[in-house]
């Protein structure tokens, strides 16, 4: 280890505490897409006691931050994920993320006169579905930035990410309701619009590419029984290997729902809920690095099997990595079989082991940070 590397790890381990704090209290009060006030305030009030010049609700998104130690000419972004998912909390572990990015952004802080680094770190809200980096991006959030990075927490560790491209979309129906025993030939049922759109959809799946994924919920579906549903609502995921590939599935699942009106004469609103995500174009150099940094901290890196398929999983953070150096790795916290999005994996992002992913995920990505600077 070169001496910038030392000086990281020593400014991670001492605050070791805070960031556990941050993590476990993040855990404590998960606030969904969009919601994340006290959340990004949390990471904000962190960074400003540690001399970071803090901007909140940055570029205009609300619960956005932008996070700046240091004046150098090599910009060295870390992103911080905090957002919730609906009734199963922080089971995606973002309150590792945030914990993580910031331990890095602390980490490089250190070491920015040093090496001629500007750190930055990012507070993205609204990951999971909602698309902030892609609003922060269109904003211009990132202009200028050198490269950017995060780790995030999955069964085991996966230095390559490599997600599908996902759209997500609002759909409801709005039929008439009618008694359904007295009157049902003068009701119009927005239930059967979406069973025959379900239908539709599970045969299509017979035609799809392997490369692909089309899932969804009925979120409302009626409300009594003796009553022909008025309206129905859902919300659908369409997933492919890159942009081009999903907007051709896409067009044939919006199909799919225009069958269900056409077949019960309901009106159809097909609504994106935000902009597409990306597939992610990683940065060979610094994926290299961080391969080299997490083997030297013990880490076990896997490269295949079924605990490794997180690294499928959509993040608005390929459409980061389109125009900025990016990586994406997966941090374990030795949950397996307990996966993203099951309850059980939030559990598994507080405790020990998943402190341990904590600090050796700030340390690799600080190192990272410090590698990558000498190629900028």
């Amino acid at each position: 280890m070169s001496d910038p590397k030392v000086a990281a790890r020593q400014a991670v381990d001492a605050a070791l505490p805070q960031l556990v704090a941050l993590s476990e209290d993040l855990y404590e009060h998960p606030e969904i897409a969009w919601q994340e006030v006290r959340s990004a305030e949390l990471v904000a009030t962190l960074l400003e006691e540690h001399g970071f010049a803090v901007t909140r609700d940055f570029v205009g998104v609300p619960n956005a931050l932008k996070a700046v130690s240091g004046a150098g000419r090599r910009r060295i972004a870390v992103m911080a994920e905090y957002d919730a998912l609906p009734h199963i909390g922080h089971a995606c572990g973002h309150n590792l993320i945030a914990a993580t990015s910031v331990g890095a952004a602390l980490g490089l802080s250190r070491v920015a006169d040093e090496l001629d680094l500007k750190v930055e770190l990012y507070g993205t809200p609204a990951e999971e579905g909602g698309g902030g980096k892609i609003e922060m991006l269109d904003r211009g959030a990132f202009e200028g930035v050198d490269f950017a990075m995060l780790a995030h927490p999955a069964p085991v560790d996966v230095v390559r990410a490599e997600p599908f491209a996902v759209s997500h979309s609002a759909v409801s129906y709005t039929g008439k309701a009618a008694h359904a025993a007295a009157y049902p030939s003068q009701g119009i049922n927005a239930a059967d619009a979406f069973i025959v759109a379900q239908v539709a959809i599970g045969q299509l799946r017979q035609q799809l590419p392997p490369t692909t994924r089309v899932h969804g919920v009925m979120t409302s579906g009626g409300e009594a029984p003796n009553a022909i549903p008025e309206r129905t609502t859902g919300r659908w995921y369409v997933r492919a290997s890159t942009l081009t590939e999903l907007t051709e599935v896409q067009r044939k699942v919006e199909n799919c729902f225009e069958a269900g009106a056409l077949a019960t004469g309901c009106e159809l609103s097909f609504e994106p809920e935000s902009q597409p995500y990306a597939d992610f174009r990683a940065f060979e150099p610094g994926l290299e690095a961080y391969e080299r940094n997490a083997r030297a901290l013990g880490r076990d890196l896997r490269t295949e099997g079924p605990e490794t398929e997180m690294r499928r999983a959509s993040t608005d953070m390929g459409n980061v990595s389109q125009v900025v150096r990016a990586i994406h790795p997966y941090i374990g916290v030795g949950s397996y079989p307990v996966l993203n999005h099951q309850k059980e994996f939030a559990d598994h992002c507080v405790g020990p082991t998943a402190n341990q992913a904590l600090i050796d995920g700030a340390v690799a990505l600080a190192w990272t940070g410090i590698d990558v600077a000498d190629l900028l």
